[in-house]
């Protein structure tokens, strides 16, 4: 992913809500089971990780992507936004710039 490409998916992460969050049991296999399920219809997503969390956002961030084969597109302060493209082109929404 280059520097535009990400660029244009931080502009489209600022208006999502966060649809999972990561307590105090930090990255367990169920989180990553439904960031996996809902990656594919979404394709971008957002996580907020509570305060209650001791273990430090971007490591959660790249764990998640590497366990998802999904890419970290930013990570600010307990945010984390991820992005893996759609395996089926129609159900593809996102189109990246080159």
């Amino acid at each position: 992913m280059n520097s535009r490409q990400r660029a244009y998916l931080k502009g489209l992460a600022m208006n999502l809500d966060p649809i999972m969050q990561i307590g105090k049991a930090s990255l367990t296999e169920e989180n990553v089971a439904s960031v996996a399920e809902a990656m594919e219809p979404r394709e971008l997503i957002k996580i907020s990780v509570l305060k209650n969390c001791a273990d430090d956002p971007k490591i959660i961030a790249a764990e998640i992507a590497k366990l998802t084969r999904s890419e970290v597109v930013q990570v600010i302060g307990k945010k984390i936004v991820l992005y893996k493209q759609a395996d089926e082109p129609k159900n593809r929404k996102i189109n990246l710039p080159k």
